[in-house]
């Protein structure tokens, strides 16, 4: 009897430490505080975030708010406004919905096409009108967190605004040391992010580009041509997978078989690895070809016999 009466008071008083666990920090408290949760963060990290931002009272009644609702893994990630006078429950729900910003990545390498399709997915935003307003190369790939609200022009300042910060006076001095315009390095790093699956091929591959284009010897990158032939509906994407000799033949002055310099524009949006590595190229590589092998490390020669061979030992 005494053993019942002893687990019923713990019970009783686990009870009421969880109640008061749940109650609003500050029930008269009128301030609003913008809580972000980053993608991928674990509820571990969210409850200490939490408690330290003085919005919860304890963690562990918060924890069990969390797995009485059920509602771990409908935690968005994004930025809420929140408040000391809500109580656990209010919190747990708040964080499962609307979010003031939402979180978007955008990997490198993506044509403005795709990123369309990326931001209207998120946000109440054309593709068409995305299209029309983007400029290639300058829509910077990253991890945003943009207002739910925001419009398709905002977006896209958003994120030009984010390459004009990462387009550093280093990088520019170093461009300029190399006779190159900004324009002419994003239009070489795209064709770099595209050509590379490694940062640590990318330097390589920007200088045997550098020298083509410094010797008036066509590029030849096949890139370009996946850039001028557009969407594919039989795969259902924007770069085709095999090129064919027919394809090399494409009326177009992103066709860098045919046309000697650089294309009208960037055909795709580099990261900062693919624009440091143009900027800093030289065109005193002994290298004049390279290729990629099957898992995409990039091998060098300086002749078109040591590239034939390449193909045969790495390709065949």
């Amino acid at each position: 009897m005494i053993l019942v009466i002893l687990f019923l008071c713990v019970g009783l008083v686990g009870l009421l430490l969880f109640r008061e666990g749940t109650l609003p920090v500050n029930k008269s408290s009128e301030e609003s505080i913008v809580y972000v949760v980053d993608p991928g963060e674990n509820l571990d990290s969210i409850i200490n975030n939490l408690s330290k931002a003085d919005l919860i009272r304890n963690r562990v009644a918060f924890y069990l708010v969390v797995k009485q609702l059920g509602i771990e893994r409908k935690i968005q990630a994004g930025d809420f406004r929140l408040s000391p006078s809500m109580n656990a429950y209010e919190i747990a729900d708040g964080l499962t919905h609307g979010s003031i910003d939402l979180w978007v990545t955008v990997p490198e390498g993506l044509r403005k096409e795709e990123i369309a399709e990326i931001m209207s997915k998120s946000f109440d935003v054309s593709e068409t009108e995305f299209n029309m307003l983007a400029k290639e190369g300058y829509l910077f790939p990253d991890t945003y967190l943009i207002p739910r609200s925001a419009t398709t022009q905002e977006i896209i300042d958003i994120m030009q605004a984010n390459y004009e910060s990462k387009y550093t006076s280093d990088i520019a001095q170093a461009a300029k040391n190399n006779d190159l315009s900004e324009q002419e390095v994003l239009i070489l790093a795209s064709i770099v992010e595209k050509e590379t699956l490694f940062d640590s091929d990318r330097s390589g591959v920007a200088n045997v580009l550098l020298r083509r284009f410094r010797e008036n010897y066509p590029l030849e990158v096949d890139v370009t041509i996946q850039y001028a032939l557009g969407y594919q509906k039989d795969e259902n994407r924007w770069w085709k997978s095999n090129i064919t000799y027919d394809d090399l033949e494409v009326d177009s002055p992103y066709n860098n078989y045919k046309n000697i310099g650089l294309p009208p524009t960037p055909i795709s949006n580099p990261g900062i690895a693919s624009i440091r590595a143009v900027a800093e190229a030289t065109e005193n590589t002994p290298y004049k070809y390279y290729l990629a092998d099957k898992e995409g490390h990039v091998h060098f020669g300086k002749t078109f016999e040591d590239h034939q061979q390449n193909i045969v030992k790495y390709l065949r």
